[in-house]
């Protein structure tokens, strides 16, 4: 019998919220995290609006408990991964073998940008620490150093399937009793570096993001950081809390299609949920809701109803999302989506698909416009689909 993977706690800080309760009380009052550029020094200021958490590195670092020298990235992955720990409560954690698996897409970059500006105007000023911690494995490695982890630790770069790719990779070091513990997830943080970049792509939207509407218009970039800790059978029999549900199905599929989009015909996406399904054992109709990866752009939002409707047709579940409230938090997205995945699961939740208007053409279901709340979720399905056709789906089961 496949071991099974236990979710025990989770740790979240996104546009709409420093944590958990936060976040829930925004679904529940409808409020989206988009707003004006207010932490990045860009020209992009005032006319593209994003999904920055509301807290300067300052604030953050106080939060953190730990010095604002360090990258955006490091501080929302450290906030979220010591939420997650703490929310677990597992007792003795350092007699367990215990790892971090976490996931981002920018790394240092911010830091790297600030220092090429002061560079570029006198070669001779510039802090080239700002530099060295660029690459995206000193952000999971100073996370590690913070938590005190050092039995196992590795990073996930794989786009926007990033985070969700890193709960996999845990749950098989678990399944594999390799480890007892993961903390698995990712974390990204807005730079002029990937907004210029998604923006040269001509994907954003210049108003707040409409997922999965006729008239969508792109996506709004977002930052943030989520996390949960997973554990083996063993160690839940000693952990007094009560557990969130259990990790019983996910897939990782390739379509290769293209650098930057999703096949027309939704093979990846496609793969990833049916691969998922089998995985658990469940089957299309099992599923009560689907966290879409829903970005809002013309190609991912077709590419995934594609997908959707072969493998679900007549019968949808209700689905949204997410992301019309924290914007697309690239690598961090798998993991910020796993933790609402979690709690729709906990607090009986389908959330809504802010914004959403007219009914896209192509097909005959339509995401959820309003929360909807004391809902029996058995079964929820997390969908990350990344560029280069990386396409990962997540199903988390109630125990």
């Amino acid at each position: 019998m496949d071991p099974e993977v236990f979710i025990a706690g989770v740790g979240i800080i996104t546009a709409i919220g420093n944590d958990v309760a936060e976040c829930l009380c925004s679904f529940e009052k409808g409020l989206a995290g988009m707003a004006d550029i207010a932490y990045i020094d860009t020209k992009h200021r005032h006319n593209i609006p994003v999904a920055e958490v509301k807290l300067s590195n300052n604030e953050l670092a106080k939060i953190a408990c730990i010095s604002s020298a360090i990258s955006r990235t490091t501080l929302l992955g450290l906030i979220a991964a010591k939420q997650a720990l703490k929310d677990a409560d597992i007792a003795n954690l350092s007699s367990l073998r215990t790892g971090i698996i976490s996931a981002n897409t920018v790394g240092g970059m911010d830091k790297s940008e600030f220092f090429f500006k002061d560079f570029v105007a006198n070669n001779s000023k510039g802090k080239l620490r700002n530099v060295f911690d660029h690459e995206c494995g000193c952000v999971t490695e100073a996370i590690a150093d913070q938590l005190g982890i050092k039995d196992f630790m590795t990073t996930i770069s794989t786009a926007c399937s990033s985070s969700a790719n890193a709960i996999i990779y845990g749950a098989r070091l678990i399944k594999n009793d390799l480890l007892d513990v993961v903390i698995a997830g990712g974390t990204d943080a807005l730079t002029k570096f990937t907004l210029n970049g998604f923006n040269t792509l001509m994907i954003l939207d210049k108003e707040y993001c409409k997922p999965f509407d006729e008239n969508r218009q792109g996506l709004n970039m977002g930052e943030g950081a989520g996390y949960v800790v997973m554990v083996s059978s063993k160690v839940t029999k000693k952990m007094k809390k009560a557990l969130y549900c259990n990790l019983s199905g996910y897939n990782n599929s390739n379509d290769a299609f293209h650098q930057t989009a999703s096949s027309p015909d939704g093979t990846g996406s496609y793969l990833a949920m049916k691969g998922a399904l089998e995985k658990s054992g469940l089957k299309p109709m099992d599923i009560d809701y689907i966290n879409l990866h829903g970005t809002g752009t013309s190609n991912n939002d077709n590419t995934e109803g594609t997908a959707i409707k072969r493998l679900f047709d007549p019968d949808y579940p209700p689905m949204s999302s997410t992301k019309s409230f924290t914007g697309h938090t690239l690598g961090a997205s798998g993991g910020i989506e796993a933790v609402f995945s979690v709690l729709a699961i906990r607090h009986g939740i389908i959330y809504p698909n802010l914004r959403f208007e007219t009914q896209m053409h192509e097909f005959s279901f339509a995401p959820e416009k309003k929360i909807l709340k004391d809902q029996t979720i058995n079964h929820v399905m997390s969908n990350s689909f990344g560029f280069g056709g990386n396409c990962t789906s997540l199903i988390f089961s109630r125990i």
